[in-house]
């Protein structure tokens, strides 16, 4: 399950904000008829009528610009009528410029216009780049449930590089959740990266710790072709992540953290963090690791539930800067299936940010079936 731009960055909140924003220009408008009729004649309307061209270039359409742009003039005019100003030379000029701004509010509509479409193009690519590098996660894999939920950041945001993959091998079902560090092309580049390792990988790796090492080499060799590059960050760049292996013949789940968040497990009304009990370093940075990677052990039993997810999920924020509490969310849905859980946990995330996500958002929900197949 996916989510675009539009379904996660539109509420009724910011809707009510904008249609405000759009009478703006209007009411400078009246404001500066007001002032022009019921001031004494020194008080000028022009700032007025000004103001509202110039707001009208940013945020009405071209037509709503050129209608202000008519409207404060012939308002102008009308006052000079009214008050005998025909045969003053400084009305005149003041007309012209007026007329002038008007002319430059439809010029630098237009501008605005052209470079709103570029952007809308630029991040259709990069979502639909990101979108095609995340391969959808099958709805079964052995006896696993899986559900996935992405969430691109609001419209201010650059595309990041959040990433999951599910992998039914020899060993059980293996899960991948990571978060490349920075944003845009290149973050989405390196996601690539790693998901391709892991999909070779993760069929032929004896166990998580030799996966990971695996990972690992993939993106030191990778980084390692930039050597020096003028401006380049791929040497740099860094990937938190969290293996998880749900072997087919044992109730049991086996994670690696790699800097990552823990995982959250919902076990018969319970929601637990499984904390590492020894932490390895973020993907690209295993040159820290002195003791290799540890794997945790934890029972997952017929019902479990895994909940893996990215930072951008308990980083999310609302008004008041409060971080998204999200083990005690998942209290309230403990039971649901795994994709109403993902549809709660995506309809909280827009409420509580109001509307305004600012980090994009992985989440992979796996929970284990009877070993009978369903």
């Amino acid at each position: 399950m996916a989510s675009s731009l539009e379904e996660c960055g539109v509420t009724r909140g910011a809707g009510a904000r904008g249609r405000l924003l759009t009478v703006l220009p209007a009411l400078l408008l009246l404001i500066g008829l007001f002032v022009g009729l019921f001031t004494p004649s020194a008080v000028r309307p022009d700032a007025f009528l000004a103001t509202a061209m110039v707001s009208a270039a940013a945020l009405l359409p071209l037509w709503g610009t050129v209608l202000i742009g008519v409207g404060g003039c012939a308002i102008f005019v009308g006052l000079m009528v009214d008050f005998h100003g025909l045969r003053d030379p400084t009305a005149y000029s003041e007309l012209a410029s007026l007329v002038a701004i008007a002319v430059f509010a439809v010029f630098f509509n237009r501008l605005l216009g052209r470079r709103a479409h570029q952007l809308v193009q630029v991040r259709s690519v990069a979502e639909t780049a990101q979108l095609a590098v995340l391969h959808p996660v099958p709805r079964h894999l052995g006896h696993v449930t899986l559900e996935s939920l992405y969430l691109a950041a609001a419209a201010e945001a650059r595309i990041g590089g959040d990433l999951y993959e599910a992998i039914h091998t020899p060993h059980g079902v293996r899960l991948l959740i990571g978060d490349v560090r920075g944003k845009g092309l290149l973050a989405i580049q390196t996601a690539a990266l790693l998901l391709s390792a892991f999909r070779e990988a993760a069929h032929d790796a004896p166990d998580l710790p030799h996966l990971a090492c695996r990972l690992e080499t993939s993106m030191r060799r990778h980084a390692s072709q930039y050597p020096g590059v003028p401006g380049s960050e791929i040497a740099e760049r860094f990937i938190t992540a969290l293996l998880a292996e749900i072997p087919d013949d044992e109730p049991v789940v086996r994670t690696v953290t790699c800097g990552h968040p823990p995982p959250l497990l919902l076990h018969r009304g319970e929601v637990r963090e499984l904390q590492p009990t020894a932490p390895s370093p973020p993907l690209n940075l295993g040159m820290l690791a002195s003791d290799g990677y540890h794997v945790d052990l934890t029972p997952f039993q017929a019902g479990d539930q895994l909940l893996l997810y990215t930072d951008g999920v308990t980083e999310t924020r609302d008004r008041s800067g409060a971080f998204y509490p999200l083990a005690e969310r998942m209290r309230s849905w403990n039971g649901e299936a795994p994709h109403q859980l993902l549809d709660h946990l995506h309809r909280d995330l827009i409420v509580y940010s109001s509307g305004e996500l600012d980090d994009d958002i992985a989440v992979l929900v796996a929970q284990r079936r009877p070993s009978h197949r369903a």
